[in-house]
């Protein structure tokens, strides 16, 4: 039986029961008694209803039957609310859509929502760093080569291996604003280092310029990734391998080794000239200091042999004897000091005293090296004076004709 049709039933017997005269209100009990017996009847209870016709027992039936599904209902509503129950982690947050539109974020702990199909919750690791693999999966020996392999600005093709790392700042954004954000991220990787190396020359990007593209490529993908409302925050990007294809591998190393080989030649021929070009310099620099001091010597000595020969002459105005007497000892003074050898006029004939002057010096010398102290050395040779003569008007000859060769002179 119907409900609709059984509840308009119900209405009709509760008015008929109402019209009779002389009774007060419906009985209630009755009627809830009357609305199990049919609710039993239309889930199957018709038989207990034919056989007891007359009610005795059939109405406790009913009413426990009807307790029973009511504490079912109950118990039903309690699970459908408890349903709705969710728990939040920590570094976690969760979102509560409504009808399947976003209704508003919970933090950690404990929460609650509508149950289905009223409201539903999805939870977002926010604390999470996540990567993204570009030019490989998993390992670097796992290449993608429609990833990794790009061209420079000078033309050349390079193959680049990097991981993207990345942390969810706008967890709403992140579940609604892209179909697949995580396909997206890594689609917005390879476009962005895809124009910085478009951009670059290779010895750029294969040498000294790694770590800036890596930084462009973070500075580009997050201007891009926040144009799509992605949520995703990029923290550090890191090149794994950049190196020319496999390909030509061989031949890119042999041009690495001549370039090193030309730098290794031209790093020794600026060291040799580092070395030689100072001390050449040094030489010249030597070289002049010392015809300028040789210039300056020979001025000053003619200069003092000028001032000299002045003087000479004028004291030789003054006293021409004197002077004579005077440069003749100066002269042979000079003389004497350069020879080993001294010819002695004896006084008691013609005959020549020599003296081993030379050998004197040498024993002289030996004996001062051996000497333990410092003492004056002793002289050379000693020349006795003539001894004096009994004849003084023969000495007084030799005196004047000594003045006459002097006056001659």
């Amino acid at each position: 039986m119907p409900f609709s049709s059984l509840k308009k039933r119900l209405g009709n017997y509760i008015a008929q029961e109402g019209k009779k005269p002389g009774e007060g209100p419906p009985d209630l009990d009755q009627l809830w008694r009357d609305f199990n017996q049919r609710l039993n009847g239309l889930f199957g209870g018709g038989k207990n209803r034919g056989s007891n016709p007359g009610g005795g027992n059939g109405g406790g039936d009913m009413k426990g039957a009807g307790f029973t599904v009511g504490a079912v209902a109950s118990v039903a509503a309690l699970v459908w609310l408890a349903s709705g129950a969710f728990i939040v982690q920590e570094g976690q947050t969760g979102v509560v859509t409504t009808f399947g539109k976003f209704s508003h974020t919970t933090p950690a702990g404990f929460n609650w929502r509508w149950p289905y199909p009223f409201q539903g919750n999805e939870i977002v690791n926010v604390s999470q760093v996540r990567t993204v693999e570009v030019g490989y999966r998993g390992s670097a020996k796992t290449k993608m080569a429609s990833e990794a392999l790009m061209l420079t600005e000078d033309e050349n093709i390079i193959d680049i291996q990097f991981a993207v790392q990345y942390k969810l700042s706008d967890p709403v954004k992140w579940l609604y604003a892209n179909r697949d954000a995580e396909d997206t991220v890594r689609q917005v990787a390879e476009t962005a280092i895809r124009e910085i190396v478009g951009r670059s020359k290779m010895d750029f990007v294969l040498y000294e310029g790694r770590e800036k593209v890596a930084t462009d490529t973070q500075q580009l993908m997050q201007s891009i990734l926040d144009r799509y409302n992605s949520g995703a925050q990029v923290t550090n990007v890191t090149m794994q391998g950049v190196q020319p294809p496999e390909q030509v591998q061989a031949a890119f190393d042999d041009a690495v080794k001549a370039g090193q080989d030309r730098e290794r030649q031209k790093n020794e021929g600026q060291a040799y000239a580092n070395d030689i070009v100072p001390k050449a310099r040094g030489a010249a620099f030597r070289l002049i200091q010392e015809a300028e001091a040789y210039r300056a010597m020979t001025v000053q000595n003619a200069t003092g042999n000028a001032d000299r020969f002045k003087s000479v002459l004028t004291e030789y105005q003054k006293a021409p004897a004197v002077t004579r007497d005077r440069m003749y000892l100066d002269s042979m003074q000079q003389i004497f000091s350069n020879t080993s050898k001294v010819m002695v006029d004896s006084k008691a004939g013609s005959n020549l005293l020599y003296l081993p002057l030379d050998k004197l010096i040498a024993q002289v010398a030996a004996t001062e090296g051996r000497a333990a102290s410092v003492t004056p050395p002793p002289p050379a040779a000693v020349l006795l004076p003539p001894e004096p003569t009994s004849d003084p008007n023969r000495r007084d000859g030799r005196s004047r004709e000594s003045s006459r060769d002097r006056e001659g002179r």
